[in-house]
């Protein structure tokens, strides 16, 4: 499908076949083996951020930026971080931006991302899927921008045919709960599309009465289910509605971003005080009731899933929007949402002593904190029947930080109560990229069990492929 670029004006791009494998020679040939029984299986991303209106509406991309650099904040906050400004990356809608200068934004700053998993994903990204066979430069930027618009015009790159050529079996996106899903619509009931792309209920803006947009997205998620939210109890059972209506159009899951994972419930009469008092105004509640109400609505969200069977994706711990400048200019999702400090086994408590051993009660807890996975999430997945340990993702989705998850983890709860890999993307042609380097990655580390005796070349074989199939499909409910 791909065409090869002859360009010749920088370096080689020609990612190693052994790449992320051990430097052992005999763990090397082992994770070889584990890697190409799971290199061709099925792509299962339940967690994402693809808009499901590009797979259903299969119109050509615009251009090789629009695809590759705009919508990645991977790439954009590593760009800002080295001296290019965002209004030369196109994030401001009311001013046009050049794609062509966009793309050579990035090849000028291609050494930059050295190291990076970005660097990896893109190397295999426009290696395996465009077929460039130079790395991008400043000298060559202008070359492989044509190459990679001629490709983009054609229609094996339009967005339902890169679907298959990358072979995703299921794509999740995330949803507001006002959402319509027509989109989700169309394309379970188009005979020729056999994907499955399936909706997120992701509804954590109501949450927060000290959001901005709060009153805003309690009225719409109202006005969506038909239910009056002036009450704290209208909300509650208008959220009810929205998550039936998002089953409907094959939702298996809701995904959460909160600033911590306080769990503790409300007495009926104080949620309603409060609820009553934000919808005045964000000076109608203090920094601690909006907190408790935040709290609250956690515990009640866990209370939905176990009574409708969703799966509860939670990730606490990021400071949203760090640079308020950047914000007010470019709006979020640009690259400055900052890690913080994680916690789960007090925060949860009253969540789990609830729930946690509720049938088919699934709670996937992930975290840009790492130091949590062996203290904190493995222990938890490794007791409570409802509780799986989230993969890495976001700032750790690398190949060190996938080795040391399964260092961590696999001691506390073994392979099954994991969640399988996460790409969490809206760079649709980065999907393959980093689920290949998942695969490399936990190939790498199951190897290191063979060689070591602790696991068989068979069993690692065979967790290899329940890594990549079984465990995201029963975490899941796929």
């Amino acid at each position: 499908m791909t065409q090869t670029s002859t360009t010749t004006t920088a370096a080689p791009l020609a990612p190693h076949p052994d790449r992320l494998f051990p430097a052992d020679p005999a763990a090397r040939d082992i994770a070889r083996t584990v890697y190409e029984a799971v290199a061709d299986a099925p792509i299962i991303s339940p967690h994402g951020h693809v808009d499901a209106a590009l797979i259903a509406d299969d119109v050509p991309f615009p251009d090789p930026a629009t695809l590759l650099v705009t919508p990645d904040h991977y790439v954009l906050r590593l760009l800002h971080a080295n001296g290019v400004p965002l209004d030369q990356l196109g994030r401001v809608s009311t001013t046009p931006t050049d794609g062509r200068e966009v793309w050579r934004h990035l090849a000028s700053h291609w050494d930059d991302f050295l190291g990076t998993p970005v660097r990896y994903w893109f190397e295999t990204e426009l290696h395996d899927v465009f077929g460039l066979r130079s790395a991008p430069s400043a000298e060559n930027a202008d070359e492989q921008y044509d190459h990679l618009a001629t490709l983009l015009r054609s229609p094996g790159f339009r967005p339902r045919a890169l679907f298959d050529t990358f072979g995703i079996e299921v794509l999740a996106t995330t949803d507001a709960p006002d959402a319509d899903l027509a989109a989700h619509a169309r394309l379970a009931a188009d005979p020729t599309f056999s994907g499955r792309v399936l909706p997120t209920f992701r509804a954590d803006a109501v949450f927060d009465p000290a959001r901005s947009d709060w009153r805003h997205v309690v009225a719409s998620t109202g006005e969506a289910a038909g239910i009056d939210t002036a009450t704290h109890d209208g909300l509650l059972a208008a959220l009810r509605a929205r998550r039936q209506y998002f089953i409907e159009h094959g939702a298996t899951a809701t995904d959460t971003g909160v600033l911590d994972a306080g769990s503790t419930p409300l007495s009926a009469a104080e949620r309603e005080r409060i609820h009553r008092a934000a919808l005045e105004g964000p000076s109608g509640v203090t920094a601690a009731e909006a907190t408790a109400y935040r709290h609250d609505m956690l515990y009640r969200w866990a209370e939905m899933s176990v009574d409708d069977g969703l799966v509860m994706q939670l990730h606490p711990g990021v400071l949203r929007n760090h640079h308020q400048p950047t914000l007010d200019r470019f709006g979020p999702d640009t690259g400055h949402d900052l890690p913080a400090v994680g916690s789960f086994t007090e925060p949860l408590r009253p969540l789990l002593n609830d729930f946690g051993t509720a049938p088919g009660f699934h709670l996937v807890l992930f975290t840009v904190d790492e130091t949590v996975f062996s203290r904190e999430i493995g222990p938890l997945a490794g007791f409570y029947p409802a509780v799986y340990a989230g993969a890495p993702w976001w700032f750790i989705d690398t190949p060190a930080a996938i080795g040391r998850y399964r260092a961590a983890v696999t001691d506390s709860a073994g392979f099954t109560k994991t969640s399988g890999f996460i790409d969490d993307t809206r760079a649709y042609c980065s999907i393959p990229a980093r689920h290949d380097m998942a695969r490399r990655a936990d190939a790498a580390y199951l190897a290191s069990l063979v060689v070591t005796h602790q696991l068989t070349e068979e069993d690692a074989v065979r967790t290899a492929h329940r890594i990549v199939s079984d465990i995201p499909r029963a975490t899941f409910k796929l």
